[in-house]
């Protein structure tokens, strides 16, 4: 699962994340280690459900909490607004980024 989320940041390729409560559409754009070890996804989600009520927003992934991951056959050209380098809540590293 890592390797294709890497790939993925690397390709700019939007993929569906099925993470309760549901389904999500998401542009990922940095993956690393949180302060406890565990692998984190930060992703523009773009639609789909929410357990926040902004389907639109900047969220933050637990990969072990990810139950699956499928192409979405859609790229995007650029970060979205508002993405920072060096997300602050990779606190043990960044694997990659955008």
């Amino acid at each position: 699962m890592l390797e294709y989320v890497i790939r993925a940041i690397r390709q700019k390729d939007m993929i569906y994340l099925d993470y309760p409560p549901g389904i999500r559409l998401i542009e990922p754009h940095a993956v690393g280690y949180g302060s406890d070890g565990q692998l984190l996804l930060r992703a523009f989600q773009v639609s789909g459900a929410t357990a926040s009520g902004a389907s639109r927003s900047w969220k933050l992934f637990r990969l072990d909490r990810v139950e699956q991951i499928l192409p979405a056959k859609f790229v995007f050209s650029a970060p979205e607004q508002g993405y920072r380098r060096g997300d602050p809540a990779m606190t043990r590293g960044i694997i990659v980024e955008l």
